[in-house]
Parts: structure tokens; C-alpha cells; sequence
């Protein structure tokens, strides 16, 4: 059964913690700031029947320190239309508090011309949407930030690293040069790292296992590594302080991740 738009943000807002609903003016100046990830299944939050499968928001609160929370929204096969279609924008919109951050990745699934109801084209509709993320954030007093997608794990015959994701990236470019919003070149920055890995050491970092081979989504090691890549590159742009991170140089366990229970209904 497929539920509406208006069932499910009504079902999510009810699941907002009442510690962030219930802030009143007066306590807004004091309270902590949290940063929320709207995006695809590269981010999110996945449980124990994905296991080993891991978002690179699972392991950014790693890399932060406790004053600013991350509110993790991103889910599976969402697009930045789909997202917005099914009312997961409006639940972060009803959340968000000035001074809070809105971390923005999306393009995986805006490139599947084969299902309308999440392909966007790059420089239209793609961008269009992406624009609902950024001036609702900046409505509410908080502070938009974009993510360019990760990259998948793909080599050409020679050993190259190769690019995946078409024109999307240099449309998010562009549109966080036209509307002055925080650029974190997370593509760029990934496609790098995985040219130096090389073919087999990006292996350790995608969720290779005995029965798949998964080159999109990534095990504990790679997304603490993207996560790693997330929080430099948040300081280099000054969205936040270097007093606001942490453990950037240091070897974080694997053991620190893990996968709950799905929560059903």
C-alpha cells in the first residue's frame, strides 16, 4: 500500500522528539544546533537486516563534537523530487530552527530516466528542486548546505577512476554559485580517493561481500571515510569552526558502527 504525501509527513512529524518541536523563543538562543541530512541511500540510516551496508551519515556524528547532533533524514532510492514528493522536505522544514544546518546530497536516483517519479533533468527541474531545499531552509533561519553525490565505485580498462553521475554535479555547482549556498564537493572529493585506492583497495570500502557486489553503497570503513571527507570539507567552507569537529586525523573503529533493529509499524 502506497501512503500520500500528507500521510506520511503527518506520520514523520509525529515522530519529531519533543525536545525539538517544543523550543520556545526564549530557549531558541540556547540550544544546540543540529544539522539534518536530507538524501539518498548513500547517507542514510541502514539497520540490521542491511548489515554491513552503512551510510556516511551513520559515522558523521563521529567526526563532530555532542553539541551539534545530526538528524539523519536521508532514505533509500529517494531523488530530490521524491524526497519533496512524499512530504520528507516538509518534515525537516517543520524541525528545523534558525541556526540549525541543512546538508543537502542528491543525484543517484534524479538519474533514472526510466521512472518519472524520481528522475529530474540537471539543469531544470533537477535544479528547481534543489532550490525548495535551500530557500526553505533559509525561510526558517537556518543555513543550507550542498553536497555534490558521492561517487559509485566504476574503473575504466586502464585503472582510472571514472565519473558516474553526468551533468548533475556541475548543475549543483552552478546552483550553489548562483545562490551563494555552501558547496561541499563531495564527487570530486570521493572520485579522488578512489583513484587512489586503486580497483581492488576501493573494494574494502564498498559493501563487497560474500554474495554481492555493491559499487553505490558502502561498509563500515567507506562510509567513515566519506564521513571524513564530510566534515573537512564543512570546516574548509567555514560552515562550521574547527572547534566544532573532531577526531579528523584519528583511526575511528569499525566497531563503532551499528545497525538497529528496523523500526516497524
Amino acid at each position: 500500500m502506497s501512503l500520500t504525501r500528507r500521510q506520511v509527513t503527518a506520520a514523520m512529524i509525529a515522530a519529531v522528539p519533543l525536545a525539538l518541536s517544543g523550543i520556545g523563543t526564549a530557549q531558541a538562543s540556547q540550544r544546540r544546533r543540529t544539522l539534518y541530512i536530507a538524501g539518498d541511500s548513500t547517507a542514510a540510516q541502514k539497520y540490521a537486516d542491511a548489515a554491513p551496508e552503512t551510510g556516511w551519515g551513520m559515522a558523521l556524528p563521529f567526526f563532530l563534537h555532542r553539541d551539534l547532533p545530526v538528524s539523519n533524514h536521508a532514505v533509500n532510492g529517494r531523488s530530490s523530487k521524491s524526497f519533496v514528493d512524499e512530504g520528507r522536505l516538509d518534515v525537516i522544514l517543520a524541525a528545523i530552527q534558525p541556526g540549525d544546518l541543512l546538508l543537502i546530497q542528491f543525484a543517484h536516483n534524479d538519474e533514472k530516466k526510466d521512472d518519472p517519479t524520481r528522475y529530474t533533468e540537471p539543469w531544470s527541474t533537477y535544479q528547481d528542486y534543489l532550490r525548495l531545499y535551500v530557500e526553505g531552509a533559509r525561510a526558517r533561519g537556518a543555513r543550507p548546505v550542498l553536497a555534490t553525490a558521492v561517487e559509485r565505485r566504476r574503473f575504466d580498462a586502464g585503472g582510472n577512476a571514472v565519473p558516474t553521475h553526468g551533468d548533475y554535479p556541475a548543475a549543483m555547482r552552478a546552483l550553489a554559485q548562483e545562490e551563494r549556498v555552501s558547496l561541499l564537493d563531495l564527487q570530486a572529493l570521493s572520485l579522488a580517493l578512489w583513484q587512489e585506492l586503486g580497483v581492488e583497495g576501493t573494494k574494502t570500502y564498498f559493501n563487497w561481500t560474500a554474495t554481492e557486489q555493491d559499487n553505490t553503497h558502502f561498509n563500515p570503513p567507506g562510509a567513515i571515510a566519506v564521513a571524513r571527507l564530510v566534515a573537512r570539507e564543512l570546516v574548509r567552507t567555514r560552515v562550521l569552526a574547527a572547534r566544532d569537529v573532531c577526531r579528523l586525523d584519528d583511526e575511528i573503529p569499525e566497531s563503532w558502527i551499528t545497525w538497529p533493529q528496523a523500526i516497524t509499524a
